[in-house]
């Protein structure tokens, strides 16, 4: 028999599973939606379901495992779905969708770099994995590349995001679908064939570049003089004025570093828990960070990072604090 929750899970999957039917991002019988019931257990949508007409019969209790706790056929997608939770144990909830512009633009690329500022911030560089079957057999390149992202793209088959509760999985696939359609009608609108700078990586750090133990002394010195000494960090600061606190915190030890800056200059550093901007992270993310994996803006937006203080104000200094983002990947960890 069903508990009260489990019933409450799979409303909230039919829920979701119509807003998608609404704003156009799943069609006819595509898609699947699941949402972790507990450690072991998770419901899932059938297969061969409509996602905006669903009902509570459509949806499936079943564990991690494989095996089915309900009457029903299991979903093609099955082994994406639970492969992802059993590598993120604090993943709650997985959209699937086959949308149509963001399949469409990927046909043609290899990655997209949002240029709208939100879109920037929510999405980040969003990076695709080759898929060759209709279903995924393979899950692990899709782990990879959600290691760094909460959604990604398979090529000739759709977008998986992931998320704290759907609603989240919602706006990132939403949101990306509204950056691939402004890609395309800014490139309508230019009359050119598009950037080649799309299918860029990153600057990744030299091998040879020196390798700092996390949150060290050493790495903290280096951090300001780097931001002190850039001619860029120079300009934009003294153009906006940015003149704050903010600290970096290591959750698992609680170590904490503030900076305080005047005029994007950084004239002091402390170890004050209560600046004007604190940013805390688990050591994973904030290795990731350092390596040039994650942008710090799109961490703090996707929950992966906690961002104390007033989001509104600190995107006034959007510019400099993109650019001190970028300054921390010469100071690489171990």
């Amino acid at each position: 028999m069903e508990t009260e929750a489990i019933q409450n899970f799979k409303k909230n999957i039919i829920s979701i599973g119509r807003l998608l039917w609404e704003k156009n991002l799943v069609t006819g019988l595509n898609g699947n939606i699941s949402r972790r019931v507990d450690d072991e257990t998770i419901v899932i949508t059938l297969d061969v379901t409509c996602l905006g007409l669903l009902q509570e019969t459509d949806i499936l209790h079943m564990k991690l495992d494989g095996e089915a706790l309900e009457e029903g056929n299991v979903s093609t997608e099955t082994l994406l779905h639970t492969e992802v939770y059993k590598n993120f144990p604090e993943t709650i909830a997985i959209v699937h969708t086959h949308t149509t512009y963001t399949n469409a633009y990927f046909l043609e690329n290899k990655s997209l770099i949002p240029q709208i500022f939100e879109s920037k911030m929510y999405l980040g560089k969003i990076k695709s994995v080759n898929q060759v079957t209709p279903a995924v057999t393979d899950a692990a390149p899709v782990i990879e590349a959600l290691k760094s992202n909460n959604i990604t793209v398979l090529r000739n088959h759709g977008v998986i995001a992931k998320g704290e509760d759907l609603f989240d999985c919602f706006l990132l696939i939403q949101a990306l679908e509204e950056a691939v359609a402004v890609d395309a009608i800014s490139r309508l609108y230019a009359k050119s064939p598009g950037k080649k700078e799309q299918n860029k990586e990153l600057a990744s750090v030299p091998s040879e570049s020196k390798k700092y133990k996390l949150f060290s002394q050493e790495q903290i010195d280096d951090i300001v003089k780097i931001v002190n000494n850039d001619p860029q960090m120079k300009d934009l600061g003294a153009q906006t004025k940015m003149t704050m606190d903010l600290a970096v915190q290591l959750e698992e030890t609680g170590a904490t570093y503030s900076f305080s800056f005047e005029d994007g200059r950084i004239a002091k550093v402390g170890n004050d828990t209560g600046a004007e901007f604190l940013i805390s992270a688990p050591e994973n993310i904030w290795r990731a960070v350092f390596n040039r994996e994650i942008d710090p803006f799109v961490a703090t937006t996707q929950k992966k990072m906690n961002l104390k203080g007033d989001f509104a104000k600190i995107s006034k200094w959007y510019a400099p604090c993109s650019r001190i983002f970028e300054l921390w990947g010469e100071v690489p960890v171990e």
